[in-house]
């Protein structure tokens, strides 16, 4: 498999109905280029996840990519990763990766995930 083409991995909150919207949207905007990105349900998968070292809490408050050179990458590296893949989303991808816009939206990032979940009793 040539790097252009490798794999990445999203894993992902399934139990998540904002999280599976959010999946579809990207599908919806990636087009062809999504055939590069596979989705795992991290639902149940706490075994798995700690042998790839994955904090199972953690991967349900960052969301956690697999780069094509088996990184694991985290919070916003990891939706820098992904919208970077899209075209139309590589703009988003640079404006989320700088100095000053960054910090403030990791703030509400968090601020948000943590709220769900504890919406949902699963905090």
């Amino acid at each position: 498999m040539s790097q252009d083409k490798a794999k990445i991995i999203v894993y992902y909150d399934g139990s998540c109905p904002k999280c599976v919207k959010d999946r579809a949207n990207y599908e919806k905007l990636a087009g062809k280029a999504g055939e590069n990105v596979c989705w795992l349900d991290i639902t149940g998968r706490e075994e798995q996840l700690r042998e790839i070292g994955i904090d199972p809490h953690k991967a349900l408050t960052e969301l956690h990519v697999k780069d094509e050179n088996q990184r694991i990458l985290s919070e916003l590296d990891a939706y820098i990763l992904l919208m970077s893949k899209v075209p139309l989303l590589r703009p988003l991808a640079w404006l989320i990766g700088l100095p000053l816009i960054r910090p403030l939206l990791a703030r509400i990032y968090h601020w948000q995930v943590n709220r769900r979940l504890s919406q949902s009793g699963r905090l």
